[in-house]
């Protein structure tokens, strides 16, 4: 996991390929081609500009977001909200609802302090029943996209993550191990709840898991092009085959994120 999963699945880190930084950018950006992203590359490696032409042929959009560390969160948070936006799926908010109020519950059980987090579970809430049309405050996209660009929205993924990663301790401590010589509580303390940091598999799992939501991330980098055969590699994250709403593990990913290093966009199906 982390930095040997990254190695192992997905190559080399590679500095040519990180995400543009800087405060100018937006913090959810506009929806754009996926063209944009071959003009990024089109003076640079063949290898590239062949994996996303084969991107091209899956999906035919890319939504950036400002990569400030909490890039993961936000393209995850806003992604869902724009998917319940579009399908109306009330069960799923249902369902989610249910989610939270565990995951809430968790963290009390964790001796967390409800003033510490509630703020952050009700701005979700809200802007999880505003894209419910015949709701008294119902919004569009533009206004989901306005709104999204809070840095309160997607901060609410932080304390799901760091309670599952307590909750199951005993699952993730092994790959924490394998990043840190920290405890999984130092590590939720300084790898996960802070504002900034960058996340990694164990985070994905732990979102994933907590909130019962599958999650694909697209990998764009050097690897899966040996004798020729250039692929893009893709892993998905399923929620835990023991949850409560098993069902939902089976369910293909309606999340697609563009991994590089360091950063996540998110990605439209074709």
């Amino acid at each position: 996991m982390g930095g040997d999963y990254y190695h192992s699945c997905c190559g080399d880190p590679d500095p040519d390929l990180r995400a543009p930084e800087g405060p100018k950018l937006p913090y959810v950006g506009d929806k754009e081609p996926l063209s944009t992203l071959a003009a990024e590359f089109q003076s640079g490696s063949p290898i590239l500009q062949e994996k996303i032409k084969l991107l091209g042929e899956q999906y035919d959009a890319l939504r950036r977001t400002r990569g400030d560390g909490n890039c993961f969160y936000r393209s995850f948070m806003f992604s869902y909200l724009e998917h319940i936006l579009e399908t109306q799926d009330k069960a799923e908010v249902e369902r989610i609802l249910k989610k939270i109020e565990q995951c809430k519950k968790t963290l009390a059980d964790l001796g967390y302090i409800e003033f510490t987090f509630e703020d952050f579970f009700s701005i979700f809430i809200d802007q999880l029943e505003s894209v419910l049309r015949g709701h008294e405050s119902s919004i569009g996209a533009e206004e989901l996209l306005e709104r999204t660009r809070d840095q309160m929205v997607s901060d609410y993924g932080l304390f799901v993550t760091s309670g599952e990663i307590q909750r199951r301790a005993e699952f993730f401590e092994p790959f924490i191990s394998g990043l840190t010589n920290s405890t999984v509580v130092q590590f939720c303390k300084a790898s996960v709840e802070p504002m900034g940091e960058e996340s990694d598999h164990v985070h994905i799992i732990a979102l994933s898991d907590a909130l019962g939501v599958p999650i694909r991330v697209m990998y764009l980098d050097r690897s899966s092009c040996d004798a020729g055969n250039i692929s893009v590699n893709h892993h998905d994250f399923s929620p835990e085959a023991n949850s409560s709403d098993g069902a939902a593990a089976a369910e293909k990913p309606y999340i697609t994120l563009l991994y590089r290093p360091g950063h996540y966009d998110i990605l439209y199906p074709k």
